[in-house]
């Protein structure tokens, strides 16, 4: 199990683990760790796209847009931080306390980029130490995630690449449902701009969203297509 490293400026780690529910309560903390988060986001995007491409250097962008995603969305990086027991060092709210923040997956996710953030600070701005220290975390995962088509946050890819290409992020449409109350289909659509790009079906609207998404990423060759 991966430990977490012990930081040089304590007040960098505290500061990561603050909650803005927490720094709202005590007017003494100077600040939460949202400015830490952005920077964490930025360096974790960053080595996991290094990451993929010397671990799989013969794969196409195609292949490695919706790895990369899997691998820094907050799912996985929830799991990180609770692999990394950083929710017991969380200073939150009593408010978010009280209705589950510690195990909440989008909290613990932005604790991680957080914390992520304060340790380049704590290293002098250096990469290599934190280079070191995700990247085996990265290849803890990366395996059971390699198989785009069963593993990967399809709307997270989607959107991912739909910020990169066309600086906007796909919508989504419930446009048919069919079938008894309690056996309901959905069919949902994805753009991206005006273009419709992906159809998709599921017993639940997410559900639908997410198939829809899958095509989209077939459509525009990041995913294959497993029928072609």
């Amino acid at each position: 199990m991966a430990s977490l490293p012990p930081f040089q400026n304590p007040d960098l780690f505290r500061q990561a683990m603050t909650h803005k529910s927490y720094a709202r309560e005590h007017a003494e903390v100077p600040g939460d760790n949202e400015r830490l988060e952005f920077l964490g986001d930025a360096i974790l995007t960053f080595l996991c796209g290094e990451f993929l491409f010397a671990r799989y250097p013969h794969s196409a962008e195609g292949t490695l847009t919706p790895l990369r995603a899997s691998l820094v969305d907050a799912t996985q990086l929830g799991r990180f931080a609770q692999q990394l027991a950083l929710s017991q060092h969380l200073r939150l709210g009593k408010g978010v306390e009280g209705s589950g923040g510690r195990t909440n997956t989008r909290l613990l996710s932005s604790a991680f980029e957080a914390w992520i953030g304060a340790y380049f600070l704590d290293q002098r701005s250096r990469i290599e130490p934190v280079r070191d220290f995700v990247f085996p975390l990265f290849e803890s995962v990366v395996e059971s995630l390699a198989d785009p088509t069963q593993n990967i946050n399809e709307k997270s890819a989607l959107q991912e690449w739909a910020l990169a290409q066309a600086s906007t992020i796909p919508t989504y449409d419930i446009v048919a449902e069919s079938g008894p109350d309690h056996a309901k289909e959905f069919t949902a659509t994805v753009r991206i701009g005006p273009q419709v790009w992906g159809t998709g079906r599921g017993r639940r609207k997410q559900d639908a969203e997410k198939a829809a998404a899958l095509a989209a990423l077939q459509q525009l060759g990041l995913v294959a297509d497993p029928y072609n």
